[in-house]
């Protein structure tokens, strides 16, 4: 293959982006409703529902996300497979989409319950994707491959900006004009259903599972080069299971009694919810009512939007040369400072120049504004975007892997719930001086990361532990094994 790549590391890739696409449906949600509530006829379609029955719309996506994650996730992903969790999770959005867009007229209930059930699957399907991921792919392409988990949730806010953007300009739609936004939810999902038949099982989770050595052995030789490269593996995997069995727990009250898996849940809960604090949940949920504080044209804040969702995909590509060559904690803090400046300025420029007619401001000051906005997404992309969901999904050990990283990735809808319920309420009385929040949660935020993050690049997911004050599964594990060598004892053989 071109640039030395051989054609298992390209595999390797592919299947990586078939599971990477489960972002692709969080990314496009999270912009449908933002999209589609600016349609009149979707108000018509529904009575004009009012300010309460929208915040119940948005409230039963994150709880249904939140419930999805916490307490479905971990479970489907750890009894029935990675790539049945991904699976079960764009069923979900498949049946919530036609719920959604066919929908009786004036029955909001059934578009609410539509919003719970995608919100359910995607909590289902964020777990499985980033675990599937960081269990095939090498060490040393690991923070690359994640880097497009990051990018496809730009993707998916990608599509559906520009189709909303698109029949924005088509009123001959009519009532299709906010259905098509949502019925293209479809696409995605039916793919990935398609496609997760011919790419492999994790070969951690056949270990773990159901002792089956042999398939997990299958599924190596499909994506690593040597047979000494699929043996030494699966012997690190042996070894960390028999260690996590023997000495900790091999299930989730792990998370609980081993003080090293401790400390890490309680980073990564705080990474996740920093990750929407940064000021980037607001700008998704909200850029609409941002921007009509600076704007007057609705066409113009819809192409702002959909310009944001491009240059968002762009962007996320840095990560990809950054995550391995710096490593995470330096894309974490310089990320958070870049992030915190833009913030201080964005906050300045708009509060300090007069408004123009209708409350708006000069054409030059607009633009600054969007431009320093952009600046930020830049910042955010491969740093607080990317690399939370890089360093979450890899320093958790086997046996609590899948319920740790569905309960961590969801933090990022309980902070985000939280917050959003006031942030309306001090944009409208405070405006753009709510920025300057954002600038000290950013600036907060990297000097945790400085203090309390360890370094995670190019590290062995059987050896993480040592990094946060426990012991080496791996060298652990040998000893257990040879133990039992010595004692004639079958590893699959319980104690």
């Amino acid at each position: 293959m071109a640039f030395g790549m051989s054609s298992k590391r390209a595999y390797n890739w592919f299947i990586s982006l078939v599971a990477a696409s489960c972002m692709v449906l969080y990314g496009y949600d999270a912009s449908v409703f933002n999209s589609v509530q600016g349609s009149a006829n979707w108000v018509a379609y529904f009575n004009n529902p009012n300010n309460g029955v929208l915040g119940s719309i948005n409230t039963a996506y994150t709880v249904g996300a939140i419930c999805g994650g916490f307490f479905f996730g971990g479970p489907i992903a750890d009894y029935l497979g990675r790539k049945v969790g991904m699976a079960i999770g764009c069923a979900f959005v498949i049946v919530a989409t036609f719920m959604q867009t066919f929908a009786p007229r004036g029955n909001i209930g059934c578009f609410i319950g539509g919003r719970a059930l995608i919100g359910i699957g995607q909590g289902i399907a964020l777990t499985a994707g980033p675990i599937y991921i960081g269990e095939l792919a090498p060490p040393e392409i690991r923070g690359k491959i994640m880097t497009f988990w990051q990018m496809f949730y730009s993707v998916g806010s990608f599509i559906c900006f520009w189709i909303n953007y698109a029949t924005t300009r088509a009123p001959q739609l009519g009532e299709w004009d906010w259905k098509l936004v949502i019925i293209f939810q479809l696409l995605v999902p039916v793919i990935i259903l398609g496609l997760l038949p011919i790419i492999p099982g994790s070969p951690r989770w056949y270990i773990q599972r159901n002792g089956d050595v042999e398939k997990a052995r299958a599924a190596l030789r499909r994506v690593r080069d040597t047979e000494e490269e699929v043996e030494e593996e699966v012997l690190q995997i042996r070894e960390a299971l028999e260690y996590e069995k023997e000495a900790i727990s091999s299930g989730y009250s792990a998370l609980w009694k081993d003080k090293s898996l401790r400390k890490r849940m309680y980073l990564a809960l705080v990474m996740n919810a920093g990750q929407q604090l940064t000021g980037q949940g607001s700008l998704n949920t909200y850029s609409t009512k941002i921007y009509q504080k600076v704007f007057t044209h609705e066409s113009q804040i819809s192409l702002i939007n959909a310009l944001n969702a491009t240059f968002g995909i762009l962007f996320t590509l840095n990560a990809i040369w950054f995550i391995d060559r710096f490593g995470r904690k330096a894309l974490l803090i310089g990320g958070a400072i870049g992030m915190g400046i833009c913030m201080i300025i964005v906050a300045s420029v708009e509060t300090q120049t007069p408004d123009i007619a209708g409350g708006a401001k000069s054409e030059p000051v607009g633009i600054s504004i969007v431009f320093l906005l952009f600046l930020f997404i830049l910042f955010y992309k491969p740093s607080w975007g990317a690399t939370v969901w890089i360093w979450t999904s890899e320093v958790f050990s086997m046996n609590v892997r899948a319920q740790a990283v569905g309960m961590a990735s969801q933090t990022q809808n309980v902070a985000n719930t939280i917050f959003q319920q006031f942030f309306p309420i001090f944009l409208d009385n405070d405006g753009f001086y709510a920025f300057y929040l954002f600038a000290g949660i950013n600036f907060f935020l990297g000097i945790f990361v400085f203090f309390w993050v360890p370094e995670t690049k190019k590290v062995p997911l059987e050896e993480i532990d040592a990094l946060f004050g426990g012991e080496n599964h791996v060298r652990q594990g040998e000893e257990v094994l040879a133990n039992q060598k010595i004692a004639n004892i079958s590893p699959s053989v319980p104690r």
